[in-house]
């Protein structure tokens, strides 16, 4: 399991003096993207193959609150993966300094060809990459359904 240090800063602070909402998600963010750069799968691997990561939904669930003063470490593990590599889903483990799951953030995404516009199976050679990438123990194979498994779908005005 990959894990990253993060101090609290006072900027990740909320009025009610614990870690905000938009910090737990900056937080799994910075960790997804280290993890990312760590298997040689970062901004310039994504640029070479006009490719980019698009986000479709994140959950956070709160278990203790978080506060300035002492370091908090967030995990990233690749919950999913559909057969293409298109699709992907992350778990992320909020530990405050004693080793105490305070966090969970899930997440669920796709890879986006940033010249069509479109979700689309990633190239060959940032395909090999991803599925070599260490996996949870409950890891799965991803299908399209779900995406939509939360049950959200959309609504136009009528």
């Amino acid at each position: 399991m990959y894990k990253k240090e993060f101090d609290v800063r006072w900027s990740d602070l909320d009025p009610n003096r614990h870690m905000a909402n938009s910090a737990y998600q900056n937080f799994m963010s910075h960790t997804r993207m280290a993890f990312l750069i760590e298997n040689n799968f970062g901004q310039r691997e994504m640029a070479q193959y006009n490719t980019g990561p698009v986000v479709f939904n994140e959950n956070i669930f709160y278990f203790k609150e978080i506060h300035q003063g002492k370091p908090v470490t967030v995990s990233c593990e690749v919950t999913g993966m559909s057969e293409d590599g298109s699709m992907f889903s992350f778990r992320h483990n909020f530990y405050d300094d004693k080793g105490r799951n305070v966090a969970r953030g899930l997440m669920t995404g796709a890879w986006l060809n940033l010249k069509e516009r479109k979700i689309m199976p990633l190239h060959s050679d940032l395909h090999e990459k991803i599925k070599h990438f260490p996996r949870s123990t409950d890891f799965i194979i991803l299908e399209k359904s779900h995406m939509r498994a939360h049950g959200e779908f959309p609504q136009d005005l009528p």
